[in-house]
C-alpha cells in the first residue's frame, strides 16, 4: 500500500494537472462560440450559391461534353485527390482518429492513386505514416481564418484538376452538428455536380453578359466557397471536441482526487488506530 506521502504527492498532482484541463476547457469554449458563429453564418451564403449554380446549370443540360466548363467536364479516373481537413492541434478527443479512418476508408474505395492536400497537422502526419503522397499541406491558417486564407488551397486544387494531374477530387471534413457530435463528411469537389434544386426549373432569370459567363465566374468562386465553409465547420468541431474532452478530463480528476482522498483518510486512520494500539500496548506492559 502507498505510503501517506506518496498519496498526497499524487492527489496535488491530479490536482495540478484538473487546474490545466479547467483552464483548457474554458479557452476551448470561448473559441467554440466564435467559431460555431463563424460556420452557421457561412451556412446561408453557401446555400446561396449553390442555388444560383443549379440554376445556371440548367444551360449545361443539352451541352456536348466538349463545350461544358473545364471544372464540370467528367472523365476516366485514372489518379483522384483529397482535401483532408482535420484539427491542427491535440487533445481533441477522438476527433482526429475519426476523421482519419474516413479519410483511410475513402482512399481504399477510390481503388486509384490519390494524392492529399492536407489541411491541418494530424490528417498530415496520419498519411505521412501510410506513405501516402501529399501534394500540399496548410497547417497555419488560424484560429479565425478568413475567406483569402483559404484561397490557395482552392487554387492548388483547381490547378491540379485542369493540369490533369487527377481526375477527381473529395473533399473530407468534420461538419458541425452540434457541441457534442462531429460528423465527418466526404463530398465530391471536382468535377462540379450542380445541385438539383426543383425550385429554379420554373424561374426564368436573365444574366449579362450571358449564363455561360457568369457560370465561367461562378464555379471557381463555388469551389472556394465550398472549402472555406468546410473549414469553418472543421475548426468548430475541433474547439468543441476540445472543450468536450477537457470536461471529460477536469470531471474524471475530480473522481481520481475523491479517490484519492478516500484512499488517504482510510491510510491515515489505519496509521493512526497501529499508533493506538502501540500506546496501548506499552502501557499495558509497564502496568504488568
Amino acid at each position: 500500500m502507498p505510503t501517506l506521502r506518496e498519496i498526497r504527492r499524487r492527489i496535488k498532482s491530479v490536482q495540478s494537472t484538473a487546474k490545466i484541463t479547467k483552464a483548457m476547457e474554458l479557452v476551448a469554449a470561448s473559441k467554440m462560440r466564435r467559431a460555431q458563429q463563424r460556420a452557421l453564418a457561412g451556412r446561408p451564403y453557401a446555400e446561396r450559391l449553390m442555388w444560383v449554380l443549379a440554376d445556371l446549370a440548367e444551360t449545361t443540360s443539352d451541352m456536348e461534353t466538349e463545350a461544358l466548363h473545364p471544372l464540370l467536364q467528367r472523365r476516366e479516373v485514372q489518379n483522384a485527390g483529397v482535401v483532408f481537413i482535420t484539427p491542427n492541434r491535440g487533445l481533441a478527443g477522438g476527433l482526429p482518429s475519426t476523421m482519419n479512418r474516413r479519410a483511410s476508408s475513402l482512399v481504399l474505395e477510390l481503388g486509384v492513386p490519390a494524392n492529399v492536400v492536407a489541411v491541418g497537422r494530424k490528417g498530415r502526419d496520419f498519411f505521412r505514416r501510410t506513405s501516402t503522397p501529399i501534394s500540399a499541406e496548410f497547417s497555419d491558417l488560424g484560429d479565425y481564418p478568413e475567406y483569402l486564407d483559404v484561397l490557395p488551397i482552392a487554387r492548388v486544387v483547381i490547378d491540379d484538376y485542369l493540369a490533369g494531374k487527377v481526375d477527381q477530387v473529395f473533399l473530407v471534413y468534420p461538419y458541425f452538428l452540434n457541441t457534442m457530435t462531429q460528423e465527418p463528411h466526404a463530398t465530391q469537389l471536382l468535377p462540379i455536380e450542380p445541385p438539383e434544386e426543383k425550385e429554379t426549373q420554373a424561374v426564368d432569370y436573365i444574366y449579362e453578359p450571358s449564363r455561360e459567363s457568369v457560370l465561367a465566374e461562378i464555379l471557381p468562386r463555388y469551389v472556394e466557397m465550398i472549402i472555406y465553409e468546410a473549414v469553418l465547420e472543421g475548426i468548430a468541431s475541433e474547439q468543441s471536441a476540445r472543450m468536450v474532452a477537457m470536461r471529460n478530463a477536469s470531471d474524471a480528476a475530480g473522481d481520481m482526487i475523491q479517490s484519492l482522498t478516500l484512499t488517504y483518510n482510510k491510510a491515515r486512520q489505519e496509521q493512526i488506530t497501529k499508533e493506538l494500539l502501540d500506546i496501548v500496548g506499552g502501557v499495558e506492559q509497564l502496568k504488568g
